[in-house]
C-alpha cells in the first residue's frame, strides 16, 4: 500500500510460448525465471497482493511455492497468442470484484524481466505516485538510433535509407531514444477501464532503467546473456 492505495501485482505466466519453449520455467541460475520476478515483488515495500495469472498447472506449482497466489486458472481463450493484456488483467480485476476484493492500482511484472529488482519496484512506484500519475511504464535507452533504421525495399538499395538531416552525423550526435523495456507497468484500475487499456496519456510517464536490467527474455540468446550477467554479479560480490 502506497498513500492508503492498495497495489495489486499481476504477473502474466501462460504455457506457451513458441521462440523458446517453457521459458517462465527455465532455470536461471538454478532458479525457474518466473521465481526471480516473484522474489523482487514479494521484497517490495508497497505491492499489497501478488498473483500469478496462467494456464499451465507447472507454472502455479512454482508460483505458489515461491509464495504468489493463484487464486484461479486462466481460461485457454487468455493463454493465446493472440490474447489482449488487457484481456488478462480485466480477467483478474472481475475476479476479485466477485469476491468483493478490490484495488486501487495494478502493478503488471512480466516474468520475462529476471533483472528488474524490488528496488526498481519500489522507485517506480513511489514515482508513479509522486507524479501523480495514471500510468508509469518502465523504459530503457535505444542500444541503437532508429534514425539510423529504415524498410528495405526488395532490391536492397540504399538510395532513400538514410534521412538527409542524419548523413554524416556521428552516434553520440543524434538525440537519445528510449523503448518500452516490458518490466514495469503501473496504472490506475478506473482509468484502464475507462480507456480499455490505452494509458498512454498526456498522465502517463516513463520509469527509466539502465539496458542491463532491461533485458526481456524471448530467445536462447537472451536467456544466455540474462545468465552471463548473474553470474559476473555472484562473482563480484564473493
Amino acid at each position: 500500500m502506497f498513500d492508503e492505495k492498495r497495489i495489486l501485482s499481476l504477473i502474466p505466466a501462460r504455457g506457451g510460448s513458441k521462440r523458446l519453449a517453457h521459458k517462465n520455467t527455465l532455470p536461471l541460475q538454478g532458479k525457474p525465471l518466473i521465481g526471480w520476478t516473484i522474489e523482487a515483488a514479494k521484497k517490495s515495500k508497497y505491492i499489497d497482493e501478488i498473483v500469478v495469472s496462467t494456464d499451465d498447472n507447472e507454472i502455479a506449482k512454482i508460483a505458489t511455492k515461491f509464495g504468489a497466489s493463484v487464486p484461479f486458472m486462466r481460461p485457454a481463450q487468455l493463454a493465446t497468442d493472440t490474447a489482449s493484456s488487457y484481456s488478462v488483467v480485466i480477467h483478474c480485476l472481475n475476479y476479485f470484484k466477485q469476491k468483493n476484493v478490490n484495488f486501487d492500482k495494478v502493478l503488471l511484472l512480466q516474468p520475462t524481466s529476471p533483472l528488474r529488482t524490488e528496488e526498481h519496484i519500489d522507485e517506480a512506484i513511489a514515482s508513479y505516485f509522486q507524479k501523480d500519475a495514471s500510468a508509469l511504464v518502465s523504459v530503457c535507452e535505444c542500444d541503437h538510433s532508429p534514425l539510423w533504421s529504415n524498410v528495405l525495399p526488395a532490391s536492397k538499395s540504399l538510395a532513400n535509407f538514410m534521412r538527409p538531416e542524419t548523413v554524416g552525423l556521428r552516434g553520440q550526435d543524434l538525440p537519445k531514444y528510449y523503448r518500452l523495456n516490458g518490466a514495469i507497468y503501473m496504472f490506475d484500475v478506473n482509468e484502464y477501464i475507462k480507456t480499455e487499456g490505452n494509458f498512454y496519456g498526456p498522465n502517463a510517464f516513463g520509469y527509466e532503467m539502465n539496458n542491463q536490467a532491461s533485458i526481456d527474455i524471448d530467445t536462447k540468446t537472451d536467456f544466455q546473456l540474462a545468465t552471463l550477467i548473474l553470474q559476473e554479479q555472484d562473482e563480484s560480490t564473493k
